[in-house]
């Protein structure tokens, strides 16, 4: 006897108890051996969403209000679920196919930022200098199987100029990424590792000259390759990176710096209100700004550029051009052909002629570009070979890394 067609509401009955039976079958594998897919997404940095529960911004202010909170300086941290997921958006954007390095979260605090991540399938390394978070960061880990790694340290206090072993909080980060199972890469492959964090405001001019300094010495995280920095910065200091040739206000050192040795894409910007502070009284405490807008955070990434050490720059002679750039821009009125008779440069009027750059330029409209091409074309001359050009030079990376 032929079977006429099977009803619509007998099929629908059929595929709801087919799919149980494979939910019940399949539901062991996940909890025991993987399959194969969840395998092949773990090797690639894409974990199935573990489907945690991200507490609303009350509850993560509470927790924040109940910790005793250790340092002066004011931290601030993401407690509204709606901006955690719009960070979760920008740090992900751009990702290409394939595996994803780790994210390394700095100061974490109660943990929004972080159980939406891993919601989305990114493996996770926090690192929190506050042991008052920890446990609950712990516990999360604990119930995960490996996409999150929860350590003490501090990224404000990495690698610092000690001969003996860092004390945490402090973090070395040969044994940090050690840890965390980052490998060295050469500088034009993909980024090894991701790293986010909130600035804290009265560090953070100084936190970006240490990575300069570090990024162009090829030296801490970027030993490994062109780590990615995701922070959020004063809208101020953005502006600071990001100014222009001519602009007396914001066009200084550490933007031509910047610019040449850095990507550098907004991502988003946050007003401050947003942002829940480790201030007892709940303020906000948004630093002054006389001449420059400050209503926002800026979420900035910073992505070292795979062009950095070409012609004559190189991370062995780049402390010397970091400081001619300051040297330069220490009076950005000044003229560049009288900054360079400084320097006991006879031919410096030739030499600017060869770069077609005008004698009479100010030090503050020289573009980025230029300064490098000086500084090319100096490597020739024996003015890098004086004495008081070293002892200068190690004088400021001493005080920047102090």
């Amino acid at each position: 006897m032929l079977a006429g067609p099977v009803p619509p509401s007998a099929a629908g009955c059929c595929r709801r108890l087919l799919a149980a039976a494979l939910a019940a079958g399949l539901r062991p594998l996940l909890r025991g051996l993987p399959p194969c897919w969840v395998t092949a997404r773990r090797a690639a940095g894409q974990w199935p969403s573990p489907g945690l529960r991200v507490p609303e911004a009350a509850e993560a202010e509470r927790l924040v209000q109940q910790v005793h909170h250790t340092g002066v300086a004011v931290r601030r941290f993401i407690a509204c679920p709606q901006l955690a997921s719009t960070v979760q958006r920008c740090l992900q954007r751009g990702a290409r196919p394939g595996s994803q390095p780790v994210l390394l979260e700095c100061g974490p605090g109660p943990g929004v930022l972080t159980r939406t991540l891993l919601n989305a399938g990114v493996r996770v390394v926090a690192l929190e200098n506050n042991p008052a978070f920890l446990a609950n960061l712990q516990s999360l880990e604990n119930s995960l199987d490996g996409q999150l790694k929860v350590i003490y340290g501090d990224f404000c206090r990495l690698d610092p100029l000690v001969t003996k072993p860092a004390k945490p909080p402090a973090v070395c980060s040969e044994k940090l990424f050690e840890t965390v199972g980052v490998a060295a890469v050469p500088w034009r492959a993909d980024t090894p590792v991701k790293i986010f964090g909130i600035l804290p405001q009265s560090k953070e001019r100084l936190i970006l000259w240490r990575h300069l300094f570090a990024l162009y010495e090829c030296s801490s995280i970027y030993r490994y390759g062109r780590a990615e920095l995701n922070i959020f910065i004063s809208e101020k200091e953005y502006k600071v990176l990001t100014g222009k040739p001519g602009n007396a206000r914001t066009y200084q050192a550490i933007s031509v710096l910047c610019q040449l040795g850095y990507e550098i894409q907004l991502l988003h910007m946050e007003p401050w209100s947003s942002f829940f502070t480790s201030l007892k009284n709940g303020g906000l405490a948004i630093p002054k700004s006389m001449w420059l807008p400050n209503d926002h955070l800026c979420l900035v990434r910073l992505t070292p550029q795979q062009n950095l050490f070409t012609g004559g720059l190189n991370p062995k002679n780049s402390p010397i051009f970091v400081f001619m750039v300051k040297q330069c821009l220490a009076k950005p009125k000044s003229r560049l052909i009288d900054r360079l008779q400084s320097w006991s440069l006879d031919n410096g009027s030739q030499l600017l002629r060869e770069l077609e750059i005008p004698e009479n330029a100010q030090t503050r409209n020289v573009y980025p570009e230029d300064y490098k091409r000086i500084f090319e074309a100096l490597q020739s001359s024996n003015i890098f070979t004086e004495n008081w050009w070293h002892d200068e030079v190690f004088e400021n990376t001493r005080n920047i890394n102090l």
